[in-house]
């Protein structure tokens, strides 16, 4: 049977695994390459760019570099993102307010 002291426990569990999963975050790191890694892009799980690697070839051509830049940076987001989404719907799986444990 439901519990309405177990919401408040189940909530504050919540609040505590957010503060985890946040500091755990940034000791995730993403590698995201662009042009056959011409441009490689790293960053962690809080969205912080830790390095940015161009290839000289690309120093002389502006616009290609944009677009790898840019097709780069597109897809580390999308990877950060996607992470975030999985890691929430997990935590979000192992709440159950109607637990009979």
């Amino acid at each position: 049977m439901f519990d309405p002291k177990q919401l408040g426990d189940m909530f504050a569990n919540m609040q505590e695994s957010l503060k985890q999963l946040n500091e755990k975050s940034k000791d995730t790191r993403f590698n995201v390459k662009s042009g056959g890694g011409l441009v490689e892009v790293s960053f962690n799980g809080a969205g912080e760019i830790i390095d940015l690697n161009i290839d000289e070839s690309l120093l002389e051509d502006r616009d290609s570099l944009q677009i790898l830049l840019l097709g780069a940076l597109n897809d580390a987001y999308k990877a950060m993102e996607q992470n975030r989404q999985n890691t929430a719907l997990g935590m979000l799986g192992n709440l159950n307010p109607f637990n009979k444990s």
